[in-house]
C-alpha cells in the first residue's frame, strides 16, 4: 500500500485479516485451521519488524513448534488461556502474561488452543534476514531468502 495511503492508527481488530491462512505447505497448512492473523505490522509499512493479532478459535494452534535463528520473538496474550508449548512442556497462560523467545536460543514453541473459548493474543518479531527455523516435531525446516520463506524437508528436499 502506498505510504500515503496508510492510516496513522486504527482498531487493531478493523485491519483485514491474512489473506494466506498459513505460508507453510502442506500437509503443514491444513493444521493451522482455527487460527486467524492479522498482519498490524504490514498495515503501516513496518519492514524489519512483524505484528501481528491473532485469533486462535477452540482446537487451533499458533503454528508448528518451532525455533529461530536469529529471530526474536514475543507473545503477549489479550483472550484466554492457552498452553504454551516449549521444550520443558505446558504452561498455561492468561490475559496480561507474556512470553519471549531469543533468537537462537532453541526453545521450539507454539500455543495451543485446547480451552472452549477462543484466544487473542499479539505476536512480535524481527524479520532478520538469513534466519532459519527449525521444527523439531516435524519433517520441515524454513530459511528467510530476500524476505522470502523457503521451506523443505529436513534432508534439503523442497516441498
Amino acid at each position: 500500500m502506498p505510504e500515503h495511503l496508510r492510516p496513522i492508527a486504527l482498531v487493531a481488530a478493523d485491519a483485514a485479516p491474512r489473506s494466506t491462512p498459513s505460508r507453510y505447505p502442506e500437509p503443514f497448512a491444513s493444521r493451522m485451521r482455527g487460527r486467524t492473523k492479522r498482519a498490524l505490522g504490514e498495515v503501516f509499512g513496518l519492514h524489519n519488524l512483524g505484528v501481528n493479532l491473532t485469533r486462535l478459535e477452540p482446537g487451533a494452534v499458533s503454528a508448528l513448534r518451532h525455533a529461530h535463528s536469529r529471530q526474536d520473538e514475543f507473545i503477549y496474550v489479550l483472550e484466554g488461556r492457552p498452553a504454551l508449548h516449549t521444550d520443558e512442556g505446558l504452561t498455561r497462560l492468561e490475559p496480561g502474561m507474556c512470553a519471549g523467545f531469543a533468537a537462537g536460543s532453541g526453545n521450539a514453541h507454539c500455543l495451543v488452543n485446547d480451552t472452549a473459548t477462543a484466544v487473542l493474543y499479539l505476536e512480535i518479531g524481527d524479520r532478520s534476514s538469513g534466519d532459519e527455523v527449525r521444527y523439531p516435531d516435524d519433517d520441515l525446516r524454513a530459511d528467510l531468502i530476500d524476505g522470502q520463506w523457503a521451506f523443505s524437508r529436513k534432508d534439503g528436499s523442497r516441498y
